[in-house]
């Protein structure tokens, strides 16, 4: 079994425990898929290593309506600098109703919530779409060496990620147009740049870091 057809098999399964009224807590749904999982591991009967069965990306899980709801979403709190995923748990904890992504309560739960991480969004993303998540201090991220020297895609000088700590974040408006820069630290050297159109013209030269 490939990872993403053991994630729907879980999914079936938990659905099922909903339809006969037996529904499964955010905790019981996160031991249930280590346990499958680990068992499936230990059989030889899952297609791929450990590593890539734990970084099942959620949101390939989601229908195309279901992913286009959850990134307007997420993109509408950044715009309000308001953390999406504190806003999805203070409306459960509160039993209010999320709107357009109460379907990720409702079907998903807690435990799938707390398996997104900011590189799970660049997969559908386009680099010229508006990101979903915003940049904030602190933030770890890699930043390509295309940003201060020439490399080819392949060749003996060839693209390669660093790690970097985001110190600061920056925006000028200047009439309609906005642009974002925001200075950064290799971790390897200690050394610091500032990264202008962030967002813009230099957003191919970063990603966020892939845990």
């Amino acid at each position: 079994m490939t990872p993403g057809e053991i994630e729907a098999a879980l999914q079936a399964a938990i659905a099922h425990c909903d339809a006969i009224n037996c529904p499964l807590n955010p905790q019981q749904q996160q031991i249930l898929r280590q346990v499958v999982l680990e068992s499936l591991y230990k059989e030889g009967l899952v297609n791929s290593n450990r590593q890539e069965w734990q970084e099942i990306n959620p949101l390939d899980e989601l229908t195309l309506e279901q992913r286009q709801s959850f990134l307007q979403f997420v993109r509408e709190k950044e715009r309000q600098e308001r953390p999406w995923k504190v806003q999805l748990m203070n409306d459960w904890l509160q039993e209010r109703d999320s709107g357009s992504v109460q379907f990720i309560r409702d079907r998903f739960g807690l435990s799938w919530l707390n398996r997104i991480e900011p590189s799970h969004f660049e997969k559908y993303v386009e680099i010229d779409d508006e990101p979903p998540m915003k940049l904030k201090v602190g933030d770890r991220i890699e930043v390509s060496n295309a940003l201060w020297e020439w490399v080819q895609d392949e060749g003996p000088c060839s693209r390669q990620w660093f790690v970097c700590t985001v110190l600061q974040v920056n925006e000028v408006r200047n009439g309609e147009d906005i642009i974002n820069s925001c200075i950064i630290r290799l971790i390897n050297t200690g050394m610091e740049y500032e990264i202008q159109g962030i967002y813009q013209w230099n957003r191919y030269y970063w990603r966020w870091l892939q845990r």
